[in-house]
């Protein structure tokens, strides 16, 4: 590869950034406790299995497919499809976890995750011929797991509690991220052909069947209101209203996710034709995020939100400079350990900030599921703009300077981010 060289007019919250600080005082959230229950324990468990089931095989779906079809369009392809699913999940779902049981909806997104792996293990190599059907199934899973998810992680925190369950949530994927892709590169390396492979994926299974058990003992969540379908585009119409530079802040977010979250993984594969470092790699990188979450979760509070964020966002854009001198495990060691270390500071703000917006008042929290729907949809429509954009350019070429802008232009879109989130920021906390 030349590439590598080895319900109203919307305006139901507060409708500027000035009203907004005015409104924060003493939260009308669902939980006000500054520590964390059982039901928040065994929420982070659930997220524990869920990730551990995807950094298991999530990781190595992509190498799987690339091994049988050398096209990185069909792997920009597999994630459009797999986003544009993902977004139009969270609409269409929001009437049952609003109106009905989202525990049902959780579980549902942890079996399509099931599934999704099951016909993995069915097609075989066949895999890269059903890139449509595949990314759709991944897509309805993410869209169900993560809108029951984020409404419930809602209703279980307060504003005084997010920042220490983003901090433990991060610190426990981290802890997966470093034990699960590892393990797995080492099984793939030590079986002959794609039994490996198929191994890893079974495995993901049953831990996907365990999260199904822990979603059991958290509680049936209390239903209430109607499902408005156009809430969120009606606050994005409305001027002035907060809503609209925040979702501009998540877009940006997804912009860079959309592409990174699947290229960086198959850029180490494809400079070392190894899964076991492709796993050491994930074993490093996830080690630095382990502590840099622990840091982050116990010292970044609300007050030092701005200035945290951007000083991780500066330092995830300087993390990819390397990439002009050359593209070989070094310089993505270097790159991962980088975003390892200051990835945090930019994603815990942004996250906490936002629920924090949607638990600002009564009125904001009896619309929070339209508000996750609205906040999910701008990070899927970033993700699959940059995806989008990263079709275009690599049907176009792979020459190195020409790939090294396109992931300098992605990964600036953080910068982005805390533009359109400074002030609502600084207000908050002033």
């Amino acid at each position: 590869m030349a590439w590598f060289s080895g319900q109203g007019s919307g305006q139901t919250t507060a409708s500027s950034p000035a009203a907004y600080a005015e409104s924060l005082k003493p939260a009308d959230e669902p939980a006000a406790a500054s520590r964390l229950d059982r039901q928040t324990i065994l929420l982070l468990l659930e997220n524990a299995f869920y990730g551990a089931a995807h950094a298991l095989s999530g990781t190595f779906v992509s190498i799987y497919l690339w091994k049988a079809k050398n096209d990185f369009a069909m792997i920009g392809w597999f994630a459009l499809i797999h986003q544009l699913s993902t977004a139009l999940t969270f609409w269409l779902a929001g009437k049952w976890v609003k109106e009905h049981n989202k525990m049902n909806c959780l579980r549902t997104g942890v079996a399509l995750s099931a599934s999704f792996y099951i016909l993995v293990l069915l097609l075989g190599t066949k895999s890269v011929d059903y890139i449509m059907l595949l990314g759709m199934v991944q897509g309805l899973a993410a869209g169900f797991f993560w809108l029951a998810f984020n409404i419930v992680y809602f209703e279980v925190t307060s504003r005084e509690t997010r920042d220490k369950f983003n901090g433990l949530a991060g610190l426990m994927g981290a802890g997966v991220g470093m034990l699960a892709p590892w393990a797995s590169g080492l099984i793939i390396v030590q079986m002959s052909g794609n039994l490996g492979y198929k191994v890893i994926f079974s495995i993901s299974l049953t831990i996907f069947l365990l999260g199904v058990v822990v979603s059991f003992f958290l509680k049936k969540r209390k239903i209430e209101g109607t499902y408005d379908w156009t809430y969120g585009l009606r606050c994005l119409r409305s001027p002035g209203n907060v809503w609209r530079p925040v979702c501009a802040a998540l877009v940006a977010q997804g912009f860079r996710e959309g592409v990174f979250g699947f290229l960086i993984a198959l850029m180490v594969y494809i400079a070392t034709t190894s899964e076991q470092k492709l796993g050491n790699f994930a074993l490093i990188t996830s080690g630095v995020s382990f502590v840099s979450f622990w840091f982050a979760g116990r010292f970044l509070k609300p007050k030092f939100r701005s200035r945290g964020m951007l000083v991780g966002v500066i330092m995830v854009i300087v993390v990819i400079l390397p990439f002009y001198w050359k593209v070989n495990y070094m310089t993505l060691l270097l790159f991962g350990v980088g975003t390892a270390l200051f990835l945090p500071l930019y994603t815990i703000p942004m996250t906490s900030s936002v629920f924090d917006l949607i638990g600002m008042n009564a009125e904001s929290v009896s619309r929070r599921e339209e508000f996750v729907v609205l906040r999910e949809i701008s990070i899927n429509t970033g993700r699959m703009l940059g995806t989008l954009l990263f079709i275009i350019v690599i049907s176009r070429s792979t020459a190195p300077a020409v790939v090294n802008t396109l992931l300098l232009l992605l990964g600036s879109a953080p910068l982005i981010s805390w533009f359109f989130m400074r002030k609502v920021l600084r207000l908050k906390n002033s």
